[in-house]
């Protein structure tokens, strides 16, 4: 399987030791893989099949998976593609290993999701190189995560400043992921209108707190004062790459269909679609839920004001398929946690 080459020199290993799971029916192909990755550092997983590393993966979620495609019960095609398509697990990285040189093989991997290749026999140099830079990715999609919760954590900073908000973002993120998918969206996507959900008014961290908690209607300096965290939150996320899909939907999830929304007054399809869905969340939790200065409105009554807004304040379409799903219970299913 893997001819031994030469020596391996110039591969630095983080300091924490990232877990490699082997999957292959062939004992022997999963020790030698083991032999190399343990002298290199790594905390190594055997699984037999992929109904075995399948288990594995949800008990201790690997690092990175070498997955043998040609195997029983269940093959690494099928595998890397359940994997893949797990919310929590498709960043795993995972090298697909085939003895076959064919096109089609290498298509249907991609197709799967997997991350790259390694073609029977190869030497330890091209394993190890692989593998490493795969690593490398997963070690730094850890620390984007650590950087995107620092920015949640600012959000619901927010949320801790009245009794009002607390939740709002949840409910926000959980209504719009369901409109997001009522319309026919799925992975990646409905993930971004989630965390858009969460992250929407995180801006309003730079919002006064007199202005914020005010008991009463805001005066012209105080409103443009809260006009302005659409583009504040927009800001705060900006530096960070892995939410740069949610930067058009943290600004603009104030904008109107007709144009008289903020911050930049766009108008109808030139509105974020992403926005569009969650301006329509924002404001149903908005409308029913209880204020320092006001108590929310019936369901019937915020029923009434979405219709009225039909094509003026909100996208018509949207508007309808948020009324379908309230109509399927969906507003009870996003009650606050006890």
């Amino acid at each position: 399987m893997i001819s031994s080459g030469a020596a391996v020199t110039g591969i630095l290993v983080p300091a924490t030791k990232p877990v490699v799971l082997v999957v292959d029916d062939v004992s022997a192909n999963r020790e030698l893989l083991e032999g190399y990755l343990y002298d290199l550092g790594y905390e190594v997983r055997q699984a037999r099949d992929g109904l075995d590393a399948l288990e594995k993966i949800h008990a201790e979620e690997p690092d990175l998976v070498l997955l043998d495609i040609d195997m029983p019960r269940m093959d690494g095609l099928t595998l890397c593609a359940r994997v893949k398509a797990d919310p929590l697990r498709r960043l795993v990285p995972i090298i697909l290993i085939t003895a076959s040189h064919d096109r089609a093989t290498r298509l249907k991997g991609l197709e799967a999701g997997a991350d790259d290749f390694l073609t029977k026999p190869f030497d330890a140099k091209e394993l190890l190189v692989r593998t490493q830079v795969l690593l490398r990715d997963r070690a730094l999609n850890k620390r984007l995560d650590a950087a995107e919760g620092v920015i949640l954590t600012l959000a619901r900073a927010v949320e801790s400043r009245d009794g009002y908000t607390i939740q709002h973002a949840e409910r926000v993120a959980l209504f719009s992921r369901e409109m997001g998918r009522a319309y026919g969206l799925d992975g990646e996507d409905l993930d971004v209108l989630y965390k858009s959900g969460m992250l929407h008014d995180v801006g309003k961290i730079a919002v006064p707190e007199a202005v914020l908690l005010k008991p009463g209607p805001l005066d012209e300096r105080e409103s443009a004062a809260m006009r302005r965290h659409s583009v504040e939150g927009e800001r705060i996320c900006a530096p960070l790459r892995s939410t740069a899909h949610y930067l058009p939907i943290v600004r603009h999830h104030h904008e109107r269909f007709d144009g008289q929304g903020y911050p930049d007054g766009l108008a109808g399809s030139a509105i974020p679609l992403g926005a569009r869905l969650v301006a329509i969340a924002d404001a149903w939790d908005a409308m029913v839920s209880d204020r320092p200065y006001r108590a929310g409105v019936s369901r019937d009554e915020a029923v009434r004001r979405l219709r009225e807004g039909k094509g003026a304040q909100w996208d018509a379409m949207f508007v309808d398929l948020f009324l379908g799903l309230l109509d399927q219970g969906l507003a009870e299913r996003a009650r606050p946690r006890p």
